[in-house]
């Protein structure tokens, strides 16, 4: 049966609720209910969106590789409808390739060690960082695991682990600092190491570096064939 939008209370009709609770909020045929602004004599807007969206398995992605013609088969979607959803989904696309653009890419030590002494040098405490990487070892995301004293910090190894499954992180390189500006590391560091290596393996994460850095120099487990 079909409900107007006009008859559904103003918090749950779309344009009222993004207004209200943000774009969030709102589900994916709500959102495209706002562009297409009505729908047919049998259903609202929100519904027929949900419809489309049910044919194409929720996807967006789906969506947007529909063509015209296929969309306009949909009672209530025209022409003009249509190419107002797909140009929809192709901004979200290019917004998509924006972020993924804009996300450094680490091929070398020098790479890491550039983007972490901005904020590790001159740290008077130790710090262990992580940077959780995707599979063309872009940056999702950094993650401060740990701060400590002078001569150490403690890493949950189970913490690091979740940020990366969390974010479907494949691959995450591991950073600390040494204030006392010695880049070697110690025997606590070198278990670490292997302690967040094998433990990312098991979930088909790769750990591809360990940084060691100071404030004028680094440490590449990597680079020295220790990792």
């Amino acid at each position: 049966m079909k409900l107007s939008i006009t008859d559904l209370n103003a918090e749950d009709r779309p344009r009222e609720k993004l207004e209200a609770q943000g774009a969030a909020t709102l589900s994916k045929a709500e959102l495209l209910a706002i562009l297409i602004g009505s729908g047919n004599t049998d259903e609202n807007a929100v519904q027929l969106m949900q419809r489309v969206m049910n044919d194409c398995g929720d996807s967006l992605a789906t969506l947007g590789n529909m063509s015209i013609g296929e969309l306009c088969r949909y009672k209530g979607l025209g022409k003009a409808k249509a190419v107002s959803v797909l140009a929809a989904c192709e901004l979200g696309k290019r917004r998509m390739k924006e972020n993924f653009d804009s996300k450094p890419r680490f091929c070398s030590s020098t790479d890491i060690y550039e983007f972490l002494i901005g904020q590790l040098k001159f740290t008077q405490v130790e710090e262990c960082h992580v940077l959780l990487l995707n599979q063309h070892l872009r940056l999702i995301a950094t993650k401060l695991i740990s701060r400590g004293g002078i001569t150490g910090t403690v890493v949950d190894v189970r913490l690091i682990l979740k940020e990366a499954l969390l974010c479907g992180a494949t691959h995450l390189v591991l950073c600390h600092n040494h204030p006392s500006g010695n880049r070697k590391p110690s025997a606590e560091d070198n278990r670490l190491t292997q302690k967040v290596k094998q433990a990312a393996a098991v979930m088909d994460i790769r750990l591809i570096d360990h940084i060691i850095v100071t404030d004028n120099d680094y440490y590449s487990y990597q680079d020295e064939g220790t990792l």
